[in-house]
C-alpha cells in the first residue's frame, strides 16, 4: 500500500464515520474527501460504495456529474470563469478566449507546472458586475483581461 492509498483510506474512512449515520450522506462524505485530498481519486469510490452499501457506478455518477467533484486535483489557483448569458454579453467571450490564450489551457484543464486549473461555469450570481469570475474562492466582478492578466503575472505565470 502506497502513502498515497493510505491516505486515501484514513480520509474516507473518517468522513464515513462522522457521516454515515444522517441522511443521504454521499454528498456530503465526497465533500468532505474533496476537501482534504483536492480531489476524489478514483480509488475512493469503492470504499465509498462499500462503506454507503451503493454502487460503484452509483457513485462514480454523482462525482461525475456534479461539476463541483474532480477526480484529479485542481491547480494552485483555479478561475471560473462564468460563461452565462449575461458575462457572454458583457464580452465574457473575448476574456474567455484571453484567458485560454494567457494560461495556454482550455477549460477543464490545469497548466502541466500545476499553477492554474481553468474552469467554465454557468452563472455566479453576479450578473449585474458581469463578466464575472471566482478566483481562488473570490468573487470578482467586471473582470477584463488585465486583470486576469494581473493575476496570472503574480502566480508567475509566464506570458
Amino acid at each position: 500500500m502506497t502513502p498515497e492509498s493510505a491516505a486515501v483510506e484514513r480520509c474516507v474512512a473518517a468522513a464515513v464515520a462522522s457521516m454515515k449515520d444522517e441522511p443521504g450522506p454521499l454528498l456530503e462524505i465526497l465533500h468532505a474527501v474533496q476537501n482534504e485530498l483536492g480531489c476524489v481519486p478514483a480509488e475512493a469510490v469503492p470504499l465509498i460504495a462499500d462503506a454507503l452499501n451503493l454502487s460503484r457506478a452509483e457513485v462514480h455518477g454523482v462525482v461525475s456529474f456534479y461539476h463541483h467533484f474532480r477526480e484529479q486535483p485542481a491547480g494552485q489557483h483555479t478561475i471560473k470563469l462564468c460563461r452565462a448569458e449575461a458575462c457572454q454579453s458583457m464580452n465574457g467571450d473575448a476574456l474567455a478566449e484571453f484567458a485560454k490564450r494567457r494560461l495556454q489551457i482550455e477549460f477543464g484543464q490545469t497548466r502541466a507546472d500545476g499553477k492554474v486549473t481553468l474552469e467554465a461555469v454557468y452563472c455566479l450570481g453576479n450578473c449585474a458586475c458581469a463578466p464575472s469570475a471566482m478566483i481562488d474562492g473570490q468573487l470578482r466582478g467586471r473582470l477584463d483581461s488585465e486583470a486576469l492578466a494581473d493575476c496570472a503575472d503574480g502566480w508567475g505565470v509566464p506570458a
